[in-house]
């Protein structure tokens, strides 16, 4: 009887090989299969993770198309967050950490793989109560959106802040945190179910990108003042109406080009006559002591706030999970953009 795909890539392995998500040449996602590929081994302050869950980045889907290459030195396979257990310390390792510790991982890439290496520093325990799949659902998504709200933007009580792309993992994430720093979320979204998943995250209001002008929404719900911060990933097509509802002295982050980075138009001028910023920020190419200082002020600030009997408690929004064998399937998921959350893929339970 022949075996199965899964079974046999799972049977009879040594002990240093492992599975990955891999593609041989950029493409769609039907390039995109399982492979069996060398298990990595942990360098100097890094350690090794033994992968229960990944999840889902536009990253990856660029970096599946050729468009976004890992940074140097880091792995190619595809997955920036994971969450799972500690199975090794390399040379150097502080002492964070233990053999069996629930961990979930900030990554270069690498995540969607039975098991993945990173600096210690880059770690997080799982909270207390929450499950792999859960926590897989944080690490990429909360600090990215940690990081634009705290280190770039340095959003302040009170302020108002439009998320664009609300529904997504950043934006769910993001909602929440604006929430956290006692300042009002507003979103936009392109479907009612969309917009009904950010209420119940936090959101103050929310608008459809596809039938109204979020613009002058945006500036109808705040009487007319505009918003202090916006958090933007999608470019080009949206600058005038961003400007358009932004506040004098606002601060415009630009950290995704869903829509291209063109911009016809008088952009600068525009930005000037608000005294405005704007600011672009990427999260995967910063260095391993900035993402150090990062992951160190999100366990102390936010983390917690994932507990049961906080307030604000925090959740991480899991749309789907699906095998790390449904990879190819996983993307076209993405790509469709109907997802509300974080898509989450799992490894195979006999790894």
């Amino acid at each position: 009887m022949a075996q199965s795909a899964e079974s046999a890539g799972s049977a009879g392995r040594n002990n240093d090989k492992m599975l990955a998500a891999y593609f041989d040449c950029p493409g769609g996602p039907e390039n995109l299969y399982v492979k069996e590929v060398i298990k990595p081994h942990p360098g100097e302050g890094e350690v090794l993770v033994k992968v229960s869950a990944s999840a889902l980045n536009r990253a990856d889907l660029l970096q599946r198309r050729g468009k976004y290459p890992p940074p140097k030195g880091a792995s190619d396979i595809l997955g920036l967050e994971a969450a799972g257990s500690v199975v090794g310390l390399g040379p150097g390792c502080k002492g964070r950490w233990k053999i069996g510790d629930a961990v979930m991982a900030l990554l270069s890439g690498g995540g969607q793989a039975e098991y993945v290496t990173a600096p210690e520093g880059h770690l997080m325990p799982v909270p207390g109560g929450m499950t792999f799949v859960q926590a897989a659902a944080i690490p990429e998504a909360w600090l990215t959106a940690f990081q634009l709200l705290r280190f770039v933007g340095k959003v302040e009580e009170g302020e108002r802040v439009l998320i664009h792309a609300g529904a997504s993992g950043v934006g769910l994430a993001a909602i929440q945190l604006v929430r956290l720093a006692k300042a009002i979320p507003i979103v936009t979204a392109g479907t009612q179910e969309k917009l009904k998943a950010t209420a119940n995250a936090g959101a103050a209001a929310g608008f459809n990108y596809k039938n109204e002008d979020f613009s002058e929404k945006v500036l109808a719900f705040t009487q007319g003042s505009g918003v202090d911060l916006i958090l933007d990933c999608v470019g080009g097509s949206y600058w005038e109406k961003n400007l358009a509802c932004l506040s004098t002295d606002g601060r415009w982050i630009v950290y995704g080009l869903l829509s291209g980075g063109e911009v016809h138009g008088d952009l600068f001028a525009r930005l000037l006559s608000k005294r405005a910023s704007i600011h672009t920020s990427l999260l995967r190419s910063r260095d391993k002591e900035y993402k150090e200082r990062l992951v160190k002020a999100f366990t102390e600030e936010v983390l917690p706030h994932f507990s049961e009997g906080t307030s604000p408690r925090l959740q991480p929004f899991v749309d789907s999970v699906h095998s790390l064998h449904e990879i190819a399937e996983t993307h076209r998921v993405m790509e469709e953009n109907k997802n509300i959350g974080k898509i989450v893929i799992e490894m195979p339970a006999s790894s």
